[in-house]
């Protein structure tokens, strides 16, 4: 299981990088291989608000639906809209093409109190 050490984590098993004020925002190695084969994602709507903690989407996979939860606040500046046709992307490449929004962080502070790799692999083992 794949837990790359420069991205940070949440408990409902998002991920997040950064690179300057632009959080990428996906959903774990971990969360896919439990969701199994995903069919649907449902993304939110662009320059849409989000707050930390809260949902932002959903995803559907073959045998159960799971909410999307916003590891940071701010405002969504990119979708991933390759998704709408192939959400088997997440399955296949969680952390590369199966990103899932971009957003513009309000508080970086939100983004560096979220677990680091180990702390995630604590949580999930």
């Amino acid at each position: 299981m794949s837990t790359p050490k420069e991205l940070k984590y949440t408990k409902e098993h998002e991920w997040v990088s950064i690179d300057s004020d632009i959080a990428t925002i996906g959903i774990t190695d971990h969360a896919q291989g439990q969701l199994g084969d995903i069919v649907f994602v449902e993304l939110p709507s662009l320059e849409s608000q989000i707050n930390q903690d809260d949902t932002f989407g959903v995803l559907e996979a073959v045998k159960t639906v799971a909410d999307l939860f916003a590891p940071v606040s701010g405002s969504i500046v990119e979708l991933n809209t390759a998704l709408e046709e192939s959400p088997d992307f997440i399955n296949s490449d969680p952390y590369g093409s199966g990103w899932i929004i971009k957003v513009k962080v309000e508080n970086l502070d939100e983004y560096n109190n979220l677990m680091s790799s180990e702390e995630y692999k604590d949580l999930i083992e």
